[in-house]
């Protein structure tokens, strides 16, 4: 009886024990989990190697290479116009006409009265012809061939005039076409059929506007002169115009000149631009965005812009390591153009850094990458995140 009730406490002793073990073992590993945090997920990228163009950024303003009110030099009435407002012409197109009645009943006229003194003039001539025959053999006085000399000297000077009066008038004539003198774009029309034009009007026919090609003037700091100077020596330098938001490229074009002096009140440089602007984006007085090359830089590294945070110590990332945890790395960058981060130290081509979901990160944080779907569709609120946790 007595080795029964031994066995017993024995038993219940071992089962007493088996149970404090598994309550201390759960509680461990209770509190190690409590102290290990969950990975954060994020989304990560690899840092790309590859030719990177080098940009210096300004704003400008598009300027037409010719712009030219149409005026008429002469007063008449539009009979026609020939032209649509808005309309591409070319250099020389017929734009109104002016009634020419006028101006050809005044060439008629003057015509006759060359025909007239041409008459004169050969008469007169015949008759010096027979005056000096009959000087000759003594039949007429010097008096009488010298005044018939000067008679022909006379109707000679007025057949000379008579024509120039001709040549003028048929100027005038040639002026009731109203042309284009450029070609280009032809704006809103200032006068209807059947106004008078005359050549005082302010705002005389219409104007045309040269777009093709186009010129561009924007500002750059003046400390980018040097290096400006410098890549020009080697060759043209290409100029891309984007809109105010840089979501549509509008032309590229080259860069013409450096004006010749510092805009001492800003410390900024002009600079001028050609564009072919074929397709017609480029507008006088548009206000675009402008990105000027200035070299192309081989085996340079980039990372997403968003990847790239700031700090009160510069610019930093975050580096995905081997064993998924977050290294706090600074980096150097050179520029961030079209979304993607140039960066001259810091980084080695085919890291992994983290380019959304920063904003719960700090040193040695682990990390859970998402990819695909999962990446697309989340919500990491990296914005948010501005400074250095």
């Amino acid at each position: 009886m007595k080795r029964k009730i031994a066995i017993a406490v024995a038993i219940l002793l071992v089962v007493l024990a088996g149970s404090g073990f598994w309550y201390f073992k759960r509680s461990l590993t209770s509190e190690h989990a409590a102290a290990v945090p969950a990975p954060v997920p994020v989304v990560a990228a690899s840092v790309t190697s590859g030719e990177v163009p080098i940009y210096l950024t300004g704003v400008g303003t598009v300027i037409a290479y010719n712009t030219d009110v149409v005026r008429s030099q002469i007063q008449g009435q539009i009979t026609q116009v020939t032209f649509v407002e808005g309309q591409t012409v070319k250099a020389g197109d017929l734009l109104a006409q002016i009634d020419p009645r006028p101006y050809q009943a005044e060439i008629e006229q003057l015509t006759a009265n060359l025909a007239r003194d041409n008459a004169q003039l050969e008469n007169a001539q015949a008759n010096l012809a027979r005056y000096t025959q009959l000087g000759d053999k003594g039949y007429a006085t010097p008096q009488l061939v010298q005044t018939q000399q000067a008679q022909v000297a006379q109707l000679q000077s007025a057949v000379k005039a008579d024509q120039a009066q001709i040549d003028e008038a048929k100027i005038q004539l040639s002026y009731t076409r109203l042309t284009s003198p450029i070609p280009g774009v032809t704006g809103v029309r200032q006068i209807d059929v059947g106004n008078i034009i005359h050549p005082t009007d302010p705002n005389g026919l219409v104007v045309v506007t040269q777009i093709e090609p186009i010129s561009l003037i924007f500002t750059l700091p003046e400390t980018y002169l040097p290096r400006i100077q410098q890549e020009m020596a080697k060759g043209p330098l290409k100029v891309i115009a984007y809109s105010q938001d840089n979501k549509i490229k509008l032309d590229e074009g080259k860069l013409l000149l450096v004006d010749n002096e510092i805009v001492q009140t800003t410390g900024s440089i002009q600079l001028k631009a050609e564009f072919p602007n074929a397709a017609h984006r480029l507008w006088p007085g548009q206000l675009v965005n402008v990105n000027l090359l200035l070299e192309t830089r081989k085996d340079g590294l980039t990372i997403a812009a968003s990847a790239v945070q700031q700090g009160q110590n510069g610019s930093y990332v975050y580096v995905v390591t081997p064993d998924e945890t977050a290294q706090l790395r600074s980096v150097k960058v050179g520029q961030i153009s079209q979304g993607q981060a140039l960066i001259d130290d810091g980084l080695k081509a085919n890291e992994t850094v983290v380019v959304d979901g920063q904003y719960r990160l700090q040193q040695g944080s682990r990390v859970k990458e998402l990819h695909g779907k999962a990446a697309t569709e989340a919500d990491l609120q990296s914005s948010v995140q501005k400074a250095i946790p």
